[in-house]
């Protein structure tokens, strides 16, 4: 996983989505059957840049495909780049991310009393997952639900 995952992120292995999205729709069709919409974890303007696309977009676009549920990249906006999350602590890493996301204003009415599934590639400590998560149920989200492909832990990768 943590090799199919790295490729996706860092090898412009687009071509994993279809595999990976696949595995994520499967996985989650019990969260997907209750919710309203799908919201990927945005990245920052220069991580988009560096990246040349959003693996956890690409991977909502899929989940979305596959079970029907309506794809929304563009709510949930990171307001400030943030320093990678790789080798932070735990507090490091809330307070990395600790506002840096919000709900653009013009595009609340699509957050707005409905069931968020927000789509991540790795979950390691849910710092992101958490601060992603406040900014939707602050724009009014009535449940924000977490789906990813790993949650990382001490001694590597788990699949979800």
């Amino acid at each position: 996983m943590r090799r199919l995952i790295h490729d996706l992120k860092f090898h412009d292995r687009d071509d994993l989505v279809g595999l990976l999205g696949g595995w994520l729709a499967e996985t989650g069709k019990e969260i997907l059957a209750g919710a309203d919409l799908i919201v990927p974890v945005p990245l920052s303007r220069m991580r988009l840049l560096r990246r040349r696309f959003n693996q956890a977009a690409r991977l909502a676009q899929e989940v979305s495909h596959r079970s029907g549920v309506p794809f929304d990249a563009l709510s949930l906006l990171r307001l400030r780049s943030t320093a990678s999350q790789v080798g932070l602590s735990r507090e490091e890493r809330v307070k990395n991310v600790r506002g840096a996301f919000a709900v653009r204003e013009e595009r609340r009415g699509r957050i707005e009393a409905r069931r968020i599934v927000l789509i991540d590639d790795v979950v390691t400590t849910g710092a992101t997952a958490a601060a992603a998560t406040r900014a939707l149920r602050l724009a009014g989200a009535t449940s924000v639900d977490v789906l990813a492909l790993a949650l990382a832990t001490g001694d590597g990768l788990s699949d979800i």
